[in-house]
């Protein structure tokens, strides 16, 4: 679920370091990207099953961070494994890792943490979101993702793109979970989760703090500035807003879970590589 990211975040003196570092990572870089489009409207890829070298595993850098990726499984919108998600591992460029390594440490210092949902999205899952909402016989999992939007709208209202800014690697879908955490609690056998809008006790349990939806909520109550959303709920989308901004992160004010890093090392890159260890396998600091 995408839409075109916001205006570039103004950019803080002490980050020249680390943007030499990346022009010089991105000039050593064997690039994969998508080509532009045929007339068609085919888009013809590059092969080769390796990202750049600018490009790390979270886990590498930041183990303590959770990671639930959930399109490397059926837990989301579509009800399938994502195509390009081998395994379930956030990848990232290294810009983007170290600054959510150093979120991280702001976070655990309040007793929080941060939890990731999705971080680099290969194009081919991008092509997979597209087909799936260009179908309108699958509705698996409306009542719970999209209960008041008719999945025919979900392009002209901006939950569905043909690119998304996750494909060009410093892009995150996060959220906060308080500590110590303890195991979420099992879903009920036999009853379906609720509306991804509705109270918290009714939506599926994944364990973090109440942002007011869960993740992925094809809904207007997902805007972080939503009025609807009560005091606890618009603190925790502060918290959280507030510790990655300081790292450079610009919130979509769409999507209170989606964050993008800037300066981006690959702002005008769309790459194709899977998700699994072996993308980044050697690339390793």
């Amino acid at each position: 679920m995408t839409v075109p990211p916001p205006p570039q975040h103004p950019q803080r003196p002490h980050r020249r370091t680390a943007r030499r570092a990346v022009t010089a990572a991105v000039a050593a870089a064997t690039v994969l990207v998508l080509a532009p489009a045929t007339s068609a409207g085919a888009e013809a890829r590059t092969p080769g099953p390796r990202a750049p070298r600018a490009f790390v595993t979270l886990a590498s850098v930041d183990p303590t961070i959770r990671q639930d990726i959930r399109y490397a499984g059926p837990r989301n919108f579509v009800g399938d494994p994502i195509d390009g998600y081998r395994e379930p591992v956030c990848i990232l460029t290294r810009p983007a890792a170290d600054a959510l390594r150093r979120a991280q440490a702001a976070l655990l210092r309040q007793g929080h943490a941060l939890k990731v949902y999705d971080c680099y999205r290969p194009q081919r899952a991008v092509d997979h979101f597209v087909r799936w909402a260009e179908d309108p016989d699958d509705q698996r999992h409306k009542a719970e993702f999209y209960p008041r939007v008719d999945k025919s709208r979900l392009f002209e209202d901006g939950y569905i793109a043909r690119r998304s800014g996750h494909s060009r690697g410093s892009t995150v879908d996060v959220t906060l979970v308080r500590l110590p955490d303890l195991p979420a609690p099992p879903p009920r056998p036999g009853r379906e989760p609720g509306a991804c809008d509705a109270p918290r006790a009714e939506r599926y349990p994944d364990g973090p703090v109440d942002m007011g939806t869960g993740f992925d909520c094809f809904d207007t109550l997902s805007h972080t500035d939503d009025p609807r959303v009560g005091e606890a709920q618009r603190e925790n989308r502060r918290r959280l807003r507030t510790a990655l901004a300081a790292e450079g992160f610009v919130n979509l004010p769409e999507e209170w879970w989606h964050f993008t890093y800037r300066p981006e090392p690959f702002p005008d890159s769309h790459f194709d590589f899977p998700v699994a260890r072996r993308s980044v396998a050697g690339h390793r600091p």
